[in-house]
């Protein structure tokens, strides 16, 4: 298998790492209460079996309290109704079915020893149910008992969070793990124009760089896996699932700047889309991603400083971080997030 070319840019800042890193949980502040935002349900902006939206929120302090971390879960896609029906009677696709608490770690802990940089910020933590990283927006669904809104959840929890005093804040982060750091990216510049230029806002995508690989092993079945999921989700409205029947609602679904470029079906990937991507995003990824690992290998360990000291040192301009190393090919245990 040859290699994989990376293309390192000033606004993406790609790691290859070894370890399956998530920079999210660990222990950390336990039994944060869930918020169920009712009010969304008026607004079309529900899950897949049409609950509300949730959300969890710690409060900022200090010299945090104008400064906000936003975390979109991640979990997967379905690509098929029946996939997303399944899902629509799990905690992935209904609020009814999530708990009632949550716990916050890792880039969201409250501990300012294991966390100093963020530890004071304002946290929030959006809940992902939807099955299609908060992309779709399906006004009349052909599938019974099913919506399909994760765009609309994203922009209700950005004005929730708005009102709540995102708007003062003087330093942003969007960022997500897995299904949720795809998420990050096709979000990222949506998410900057939130504030006004002078404030800070960056992007942090964690295992959520889903890759072609075009001539590499299985190329084909990526390509077809994600093009059900943007079947399922954006076409839904399509007679017999045509994949060519309404390009305009994709377009309009997917980034444009991508769209107007290549096949709709490859702007899922994230090699087509950081290319038009303005706001400064700093991509971790695992060679052993569970979730990629048996499609294609990806080699290489950024392990000569913690991953918590490098987002940290990139997010306030103490030092570029620029990284794909390839000194192991072994994956490694971590005992804690940031190892």
């Amino acid at each position: 298998m040859g290699k994989i070319k990376c293309i390192i840019t000033m606004d993406c800042l790609l790691i290859f790492t070894l370890v399956v890193m998530n920079i999210h949980h660990v222990l950390g502040d336990a039994n944060v209460t869930v918020t169920f935002l009712n009010t969304a349900i008026s607004k079309g902006a529900v899950c897949l079996d049409g609950s509300a939206p949730a959300y969890s929120y710690v409060e900022g302090f200090g010299t945090g309290s104008h400064s906000w971390i936003v975390y979109l879960v991640g979990g997967g896609w379905c690509n098929h109704i029946s996939d997303c029906r399944a899902r629509s009677s799990s905690r992935l696709g209904s609020s009814h079915l999530m708990a009632s608490q949550t716990t916050f770690s890792g880039i969201l802990d409250s501990d300012c020893t294991s966390n100093p940089d963020f530890c004071n910020w304002h946290k929030v933590f959006i809940y992902y149910c939807d099955g299609f990283s908060f992309m779709s927006d399906i006004e009349h669904s052909h599938a019974m008992n099913l919506t399909f809104r994760g765009a609309r959840i994203f922009n209700v929890m950005m004005d929730e969070m708005l009102a709540k005093g995102m708007r003062n804040a003087q330093n942003a982060i969007l960022t997500g793990t897995s299904a949720g750091g795809l998420a990050t990216i096709l979000h990222c510049d949506k998410f900057r124009k939130l504030f006004s230029d002078e404030i800070r806002v960056k992007c942090i995508s964690d295992s959520g760089f889903f890759i072609r690989g075009k001539g590499h092993h299985g190329y084909k079945n990526r390509e077809k896996f994600f093009g059900d999921v943007i079947k399922t989700h954006l076409l839904i409205k399509c007679k017999h699932f045509i994949f060519k029947c309404d390009l305009q609602k994709l377009g309009k679904s997917l980034p444009p700047k991508c769209t107007s470029k290549r096949k709709s079906s490859l702007c899922f990937f994230p090699e087509y889309l950081v290319e038009d991507i303005q706001t400064p995003l700093f991509v971790l990824e695992s060679a052993f991603d569970r979730f990629q690992y048996h499609k294609l290998n990806l080699f290489g360990i950024c392990n000569f400083q913690t991953m918590r000291q490098a987002v940290a040192d990139w997010y306030f301009d103490r030092t570029s971080f620029r990284q794909v190393d390839t000194k192991s090919d072994l994956p490694k245990n971590c005992t804690s997030s940031f190892c």
